[in-house]
């Protein structure tokens, strides 16, 4: 059986460390501990809104960041082309995260898979219910309608070539109620490839409930304030004793 994964989600506005609440950025970190060495991999998200922003400085975050980090890295925020992927993994990234690139231009996937293999494309669904209650995909920060519907989608960018999926909830983002397990399982059963879910994560139960009721092969947070050394393993302990196959 293939251990679950537990994953830390760093959100960079304009080069700073950002906790997030809808999709805003809510808290600015001092600091940019992360214990690389107990969680199972790290994302790195530019959420910068200024199209035009300069995106040096996260550039030059991720570049530093890959050099101490031991465990998977993935990067994502403002990927549109392959150039955009190789700067990323000349440096250190290990793994690509699309989101509005690929509704943008989903063939995006297919060439990022083609150059790198799958396992280096994480497509990144961003999804909340409609007016008319249904799930839907918002693409540009989770501000902008497209109608698709999130498991429809991930079946899509797994044929495209994804090799992962990345839900997140916009609704329960930063609220530390748990996750959206309505949505997490309609697009874990809807794909082949893992399922990292995210969105809400405010106490270690909500990771049990992201595998056991969300079937997800991943559980994520953002918000490291929590994650000291000691505190991830004693997450991890307490995933092993509800039964979760993790790495301890």
């Amino acid at each position: 059986m293939l251990r679950k994964r537990l994953v830390t989600v760093l959100t960079i506005n304009n080069g700073t460390l950002f906790r997030t609440k809808l999709f805003e950025p809510d808290y600015r970190y001092t600091h940019h501990f992360v214990d690389s060495w107990s969680v199972d991999e790290i994302v790195m998200l530019d959420v910068t809104r200024d199209a035009g922003a300069d995106r040096k400085p996260f550039f030059d975050l991720v570049t530093s960041f890959a050099h101490d980090c031991f465990v998977p890295l993935a990067v994502g925020g403002g990927i549109r082309t392959l150039d955009d992927v190789s700067r990323y993994m000349a440096v250190g990234g290990d793994k690509v995260v699309v989101n509005t690139g690929a509704v943008d231009r989903p063939e995006l996937i297919t060439e990022i898979a083609k150059a790198y293999g799958t396992q280096c494309v994480v497509l990144s669904i961003d999804a909340k219910k409609n007016e008319a209650g249904d799930y839907e995909v918002f693409s540009a920060f989770g501000a902008r309608p497209t109608g698709l519907d999130p498991a429809e989608w991930a079946m899509c960018g797994e044929e495209l070539g994804a090799g992962e999926v990345l839900i997140t909830s916009i609704t329960r983002d930063g609220s530390l109620r748990g996750y959206d397990l309505e949505l997490c399982k309609r697009v874990s059963d809807a794909v082949s490839v893992p399922v990292s879910v995210l969105g809400g994560a405010g106490a270690w139960k909500h990771f049990v409930e992201g595998f056991t009721g969300g079937g997800a092969s991943a559980v994520c947070t953002q918000n490291i304030y929590h994650f000291t050394e000691s505190s991830i393993q004693n997450a991890k302990k307490f995933l092993a004793q509800k039964g979760i196959e993790v790495r301890l």
